[in-house]
């Protein structure tokens, strides 16, 4: 009895540190399907834009679902707006007032900047918010708001 109590005891202790090894390294990311890209379709990079604009999102070789649909190769965008660099890949993408979820599968929203110059980028994201590995975003383009 002894030794079975030891062996179920030392297997805790492994289970234990094998689970919290697994959260140190963050949650697990999934693989895009290949060719899997996204895209700002509309405003044009360097569009002179009024101060309220549509911002219309592309998606090609992913399935645009909403953040609750567990389908492997589904997605939804997140927005970045005068981000300096991505979001840190290894959690969440967080939600601010600069990096904005789509979740419901939206293809497009409604923008109020301030004058001036402004960068956006769009960043795809799985079920769990969590950029792919390797990360699929579009290019950073410039808006020169009115």
């Amino acid at each position: 009895m002894k030794a079975l109590l030891s062996r179920a005891t030392i297997a805790s202790v492994l289970l234990g540190a094998s689970m919290l090894a697994t959260a140190a390294d963050g949650i697990p990311r999934s693989a895009p399907p290949e060719g899997a890209k996204v895209f700002i379709v509309s405003p044009k990079d360097g569009a002179t834009v009024d101060k309220t604009f549509t911002v219309k999102f592309g998606m090609e070789g992913l399935k645009l679902a909403p953040a609750t649909d567990q389908t492997p190769g589904t997605a939804h965008q997140h927005l970045l707006i005068d981000q300096k660099e991505l979001p840190d890949a290894s959690v969440p993408i967080p939600a601010t007032d600069t990096v904005i979820h789509y979740g419901k599968a939206q293809t497009e929203t409604e923008l109020t900047l301030t004058p001036g110059k402004h960068t956006l980028q769009l960043v795809a994201g799985d079920k769990l918010h969590m950029q792919f590995n390797p990360t699929v975003a579009s290019k950073v383009i410039t808006v020169n708001v009115k």
